[in-house]
């Protein structure tokens, strides 16, 4: 009897795993549809409206390729600006999304401009393009180039940068147009530089804001006064930073202020900012006990709100590595000229801002659980330092004419608070001092630990060996990530190459 049970219990367990991948193929196959549906709505419009113009089928083919290249940066690149908060739950994932879609959608009809660079941070030069005919295919094959890349990228699981994979596919389109003379090997340098600047920096400032935090409020015996102090100050901070960034990245396309400007109107929005919001954590500390979850709920509005300014930001800014090349085809095929900054025709920047958010809605999901969850474990206390991260150093860079990637400097405060987290860990074991203790976070360990000590020491100890060796930052993330990053800029330009000579060979 207890064998028919068993082989019941296994062919049940089996029967729930294949449901639970069918369900899964079958949502894939939805998506995927979905997805189908957008690239035919493109190619639709684009031959309803120039299905006479000379070189239509080309067009059609470009639009197709844009509105690919914005679905893959709205699956891979946007994760960044949600993961964190949806990582310590104070937005669910169905929220960030719509929140997302929206600011991403926004950012770049609003802000994305009307004006586009087509030839992405200067990489090639255009006047050693022979003719237009050669530039135009150059920049469909960057397009689908770096498309594919991030769709690659994607799949694996590794938030990559859209720009250096853009910036990757235009040099190898260019290489093989023209040759490697046409390639501004200085700015290639300093795009190599940003591989190791803007992970580090985004992690260094992630981990001193959260060593802020623990040191001056949660290790604090009076976490509630500790917090009345210092909250609204953390919160101006971030308030006054976010207000510089879309200053300075958000909005530089309808209003370019000058330094000072930027300055001013920033330390104005952190005082302005501070009275208010210490009266509102008096108002919602009032019953609290000094618990840790407290203390983080304190931070969960903030992060919502740099959640949508960093998808608004991102949205003006990044939508470009989608519509740049796109103008630069239809300004290329129109004009018949090779063009280094073109108009942006309103259906080209609606097929920009939509595709993101569709890409966002319908596999940024992935990423984000990366992002947010799987690389270490985020409270809204430490989501709040990744959040304000990527205002910080995007800030710091610019003030020191240093290449930055918004992707890298997430992901590197995300891997920077993790590794403080466990420095921490190891230093409260080695000098046990219940003011290092983060009572919340260990107490069923050291409950355990304690409990196995009566039945058997020499147990205890390897146990409490094993917690103080713990690791709080999943290592194999990290190797994926960085080999990404790495390859990005060349796999881009492989693929730029090979699309190229493909392009030129069906057009000839």
């Amino acid at each position: 009897m207890s064998v028919k049970k068993t082989a019941l219990d296994k062919d049940l367990k089996w029967q729930k795993r294949m449901d639970a991948g069918l369900g899964e193929t079958a949502s894939i196959s939805a998506k995927l549809g979905l997805a189908l549906v957008f690239l035919l709505a493109c190619s639709a419009f684009v031959a309803f409206h120039m299905g006479g113009l000379p070189q239509s089928g080309f067009l059609i083919a470009a639009a197709v390729i844009g509105g690919y290249m914005a679905l893959n940066i709205g699956a891979n690149d946007v994760a960044n600006n949600v993961g964190p908060a949806v990582g310590s739950k104070a937005l669910t994932m169905v929220g960030a999304l719509l929140i997302a879609a929206i600011f991403e959608a926004a950012g770049a009809i609003i802000a994305g401009g009307d004006v586009v660079g087509t030839i992405k941070n200067g990489i090639i030069d255009p006047t050693q393009m022979p003719d237009a005919q050669t530039f135009v295919w150059a920049m469909m094959a960057a397009l689908l180039a770096a498309a594919l890349w991030l769709n690659l990228a994607t799949w694996f699981g590794a938030p990559v940068s859209t720009t250096h994979s853009i910036v990757g596919g235009v040099m190898g389109a260019g290489m093989a147009a023209v040759g490697i003379g046409a390639v501004n090997w200085p700015t290639m340098g300093t795009i190599a530089a940003s591989w190791v600047i803007s992970p580090v920096l985004g992690g260094l400032i992630a981990a001193g804001f959260l060593a802020f935090i623990k040191f001056r409020i949660l290790y604090t015996e009076d976490r509630v006064t500790a917090a009345r102090k210092w909250v609204p100050i953390l919160v101006g901070v971030m308030v006054s930073a976010f207000t510089m960034y879309l200053m300075m990245k958000g909005v530089k396309k309808i209003w370019k202020a000058e330094t000072p400007v930027v300055i001013a109107i920033g330390v104005a929005a952190f005082f302005l900012t501070v009275i208010p919001v210490r009266k509102a954590v008096f108002r919602a500390s009032a019953s609290m006990t000094g618990r840790r979850k407290e203390i983080a709920s304190l931070f969960r509005i903030p992060l919502v709100v740099s959640a949508a300014l960093l998808s608004f930001a991102h949205g003006s800014n990044d939508v470009a590595n989608a519509i740049g090349p796109l103008a630069a085809i239809v300004s290329g095929v129109d004009s018949g000229q090779i063009v280094t900054s073109a108009p942006i025709p309103i259906w080209v920047m609606v097929i920009g801002a939509l595709g993101i958010s569709a890409g966002l809605i319908l596999f940024g999901p992935k990423l984000i659980k990366t992002v947010g969850s799987k690389i270490t474990k985020l409270d809204p206390i430490r989501a709040y330092t990744v959040a304000l991260s990527a205002a910080l150093t995007v800030i710091v860079a610019s003030a020191l004419g240093l290449p930055v990637s918004s992707t890298h400097i997430a992901v590197g405060a995300v891997f920077g608070v993790g590794f403080l987290r466990e420095s921490l860990s190891h230093r409260r074991r080695k000098v046990a001092s219940p003011m290092l203790v983060d009572r919340p976070e260990n107490e069923q360990g050291d409950e355990h630990i304690e409990a196995l000590r009566q039945i058997d020491p020499s147990e205890a100890e390897k146990a409490e060996k094993k917690m103080r060796k713990r690791l709080l930052v999943r290592r194999r993330y990290a190797v994926t990530i960085a080999t990404a990053w790495v390859v990005t800029v060349p796999a881009g330009a492989f693929l730029g190459a090979l699309l190229f000579f493909t392009i030129r060979g069906i057009m000839l």
